[in-house]
């Protein structure tokens, strides 16, 4: 089965159309066992205030499939420096599959063995009877050189969200099973709560949901009754915000109180999906002059979330440590047609930060973000430049941390997260 890639996830568009637990007060009303599919009732989660005072979260997420062709291993989570500025990761992916959480990747999760190089610890795995192999003892000995960092299991992404419209028919059911997953007593230790990125609730990703404007809020809640509040429960989200778009289409407020913190996911939002352009930036953190889609940036999508009533608390800045680019581009600056995606290592139209700031070094920047022409490819991504400006608008915006998409774009001593603050 190919790797659940949010690499090559599609955009935002119509055409496709990704150190602190939240406090929880008790609630006047009770999930009712309707709500839960008949699970048992329990309070929900108090929305936090909206407040201006920024938190200091920096969410990474960190790949399964990132093992093979990309040699990134959780060891290099610690010799990169990123390990120290984290507060939690990110576990990509489980899958979703018959209404229930399932495992994305044995062999990868808990089976593949590390040699004494290859470990986080120095030690090799072993082969006794029980013993936990792959990357999950990987991630158990990294929180054990960072006792604080937490680590997350995130189930769905972009080809893997398919099967969320069946768990959405029996909430309890489905909150059930990735208790039961997360919590398996082979590596409960590991897993600090539960992350659910539905690529798109009542919207079009890779396939289409029809389950309702309420089966995310649905889902949400029985996953925190389920969880309780000693886990974290969190989502990544859609940044659509434009008119009639994929953030109207759910009630993310609504579901705003059961979720420690949403991940809007804030890049992607333009891309060589559309071959022949115009060339845009992915991640633009606002809008600009020429911009091709209205609510396609960031600001928007902060703006339209906190206007629904989302807290800024519980939400977290989205970052990209990766472009997006075309070729046979003439233009240098954005706006330019183009013939098709760029060459790239792993994906067309799609390539590291760690190789294009040296193969195309930005030279301009728009909206908040970086872009480079280098003979006919054209390619958009953030820099600790970039990042830094968008580190003030979320401190401005009160905002709860940070996120990005993912760990082995950066280079190898950990440049794009130095620039998170």
């Amino acid at each position: 089965m190919p790797a659940p890639s949010r690499t090559s996830r599609r955009p935002l568009t119509l055409r496709s159309t990704r150190t602190f637990l939240a406090a929880f007060a008790a609630a006047g009303a009770l999930i009712t066992t309707t709500l839960l599919g008949g699970a048992a009732s329990a309070s929900p989660a108090a929305a936090d205030p909206d407040d201006t005072a920024a938190d200091g979260k920096v969410v990474g997420y960190f790949t399964n499939w990132g093992v093979y062709e990309r040699n990134y291993h959780v060891k290099n989570i610690e010799t990169s420096g990123s390990a120290a500025r984290l507060t939690h990761i990110n576990y990509a992916f489980g899958n979703v599959t018959n209404g229930k959480c399932t495992i994305g990747d044995a062999y990868a999760d808990y089976d593949k063995a590390y040699t004494a190089a290859g470990s986080v610890d120095g030690k090799a795995d072993t082969w006794d009877d029980g013993a936990l192999r792959g990357n999950f003892n990987q991630l158990r000995k990294l929180k054990k050189l960072h006792p604080n960092l937490k680590v997350v299991w995130s189930f769905g992404g972009w080809t893997w969200s398919g099967g969320f419209g069946e768990a959405a028919r029996n909430p309890a059911a489905f909150a059930e099973s990735c208790y039961g997953l997360v919590k398996d007593p082979r590596w409960a230790d590991v897993f600090d709560g539960i992350d659910i990125d539905w690529e798109y609730p009542n919207a079009c990703g890779l396939t289409c949901d029809t389950s309702g404007r309420e089966s995310f809020v649905k889902l949400m809640a029985a996953l925190r009754a389920k969880f309780g509040t000693r886990n974290l429960v969190t989502a990544a989200i859609t940044a659509d915000a434009s008119n009639g778009g994929k953030i109207d289409a759910v009630d993310y407020a609504g579901a705003a109180r059961y979720v420690d913190w949403y991940n809007p996911m804030t890049y992607d939002y333009f891309g060589a999906w559309e071959a022949k352009g115009p060339t845009a930036p992915h991640s633009p953190l606002t809008s600009y002059s020429g911009i091709p889609r209205a609510g396609f940036n960031t600001d928007a999508t902060i703006t339209k979330l906190k206007s629904l009533g989302v807290p800024s608390s519980k939400l977290l800045l989205g970052l990209g440590f990766y472009g997006r680019g075309w070729t046979g581009v003439t233009q240098p600056a954005p706006g330019g047609t183009a013939t098709g995606p760029a060459k790239g290592t792993y994906e067309a139209g799609f390539e590291d930060y760690r190789v294009l700031k040296t193969k195309c070094p930005a030279n301009g920047t728009v909206g908040g973000t970086a872009y480079a022409k280098c003979g006919s490819d054209w390619w958009s991504y953030d820099t600790p430049s970039t990042i830094a400006g968008k580190m003030s608008y979320k401190n401005q915006q009160g905002l709860g941390g940070t996120f990005f998409w993912e760990l082995s774009g950066d280079t190898a001593d950990g440049e794009l997260i130095k620039a998170i603050r």
